[in-house]
């Protein structure tokens, strides 16, 4: 993009550039802090709306635009994260962070996608790691993304947030703990994506034992509708359970093709019913079993997977 500097120029403006380079890990970071791709794009958009409704004058005056921009994005999401409580309260059913297929596959409603809306698919974003956050306050996870995922230094963060660098220091070790609370074993993405495939395979043959044997004693199946399409209101617990609700929904959907992809950097699963993404599982597995299976039926969090090419 470029804006004349004087009338007739129209050279490249090099601090428009700086600015809109911002952009990729403005949704990296309202992602992670927020859970869903549609409100981290919201949250980026307000953040730049801020910086233009400014004067020249006032842009010029910030030392760093980019700091500026993170700072303004953070206080934002922190207001999101604040209301977020009472929403989830109204929503109908469980709440499930949005999933996010593989760079390859990101389509944002065009064809390719646009790289600078695509987050980055690390350990920092696998469902696993995305749950965990949703049971933090707003502050925990703002000071722990902050300073844990995106290294910024507690002086910074304690100016983002609004608070001092001790207690920035605090609530990251707090939601530390979480994190590290609810880890599972480490898997190798070979060994995990071996067992999501055995799934699979279990499920399209109807072999009921052949499910229970991959479960987990205490495993869990979480589902969000959202109240658009039909799901599971509750969690089911238990292999026996599972196996017997799988069953059921092959019964039912025999016209469901289950794709093996890769979720939130994660292997995963996709259903399609003629073609249309109907849903996106998402697995945590550990020591060959599957402790928990998190499938979103939402439309409204498959916009990067159902989007037409």
């Amino acid at each position: 993009m470029t804006t004349p500097s004087e009338p007739g120029d129209a050279r490249p403006d090099p601090t428009l550039d700086a600015i809109m380079g911002e952009r990729r890990h403005l949704i990296n970071l309202a992602y992670r802090l927020l859970g869903t791709l549609a409100d981290a794009e919201d949250v980026v958009q307000e953040t730049y709306a801020r910086w233009y409704a400014m004067s020249p004058e006032e842009q010029r005056a910030i030392d760093s635009p980019g700091a500026w921009l993170t700072t303004v994005a953070s206080r934002i999401c922190l207001d999101v994260l604040g209301s977020a409580r009472a929403r989830r309260e109204r929503y109908v059913g469980e709440w499930i962070p949005e999933p996010l297929p593989d760079r390859t596959e990101w389509t944002c409603g065009r064809p390719g996608g646009d790289p600078a809306d695509r987050v980055t698919l690390d350990e920092s974003v696998n469902m696993a790691f995305l749950v965990v956050l949703e049971s933090m306050t707003p502050a925990e996870r703002v000071a722990f993304i902050l300073h844990d995922v995106f290294r910024y230094s507690f002086p910074e963060v304690a100016e983002i947030v609004g608070r001092s660098p001790a207690a920035c220091r605090q609530l990251a070790s707090s939601a530390r703990r979480r994190v590290r609370d609810a880890q599972a074993p480490a898997t190798s993405t070979a060994r995990r994506a071996g067992v999501v495939r055995d799934f699979k395979q279990a499920w399209e043959a109807k072999d009921i034992d052949a499910l229970i044997g991959l479960l987990d004693p205490g495993a869990t199946v979480v589902a969000d509708g959202g109240g658009l399409v039909s799901a599971l209101l509750r969690p089911i617990e238990g292999p026996e359970q599972i196996a017997r609700y799988a069953m059921t929904m092959a019964d039912m959907a025999s016209d469901l093709t289950i794709l093996e992809r890769t979720v939130n950097g994660q292997p995963g699963l996709v259903a399609q019913r003629n073609g249309v993404v109907d849903a996106v599982m998402a697995f945590e597995v550990a020591d060959d079993r599957i402790i928990r299976i998190w499938t979103v039926r939402n439309p409204e969090k498959l916009r990067p997977w159902t989007a037409e090419r």
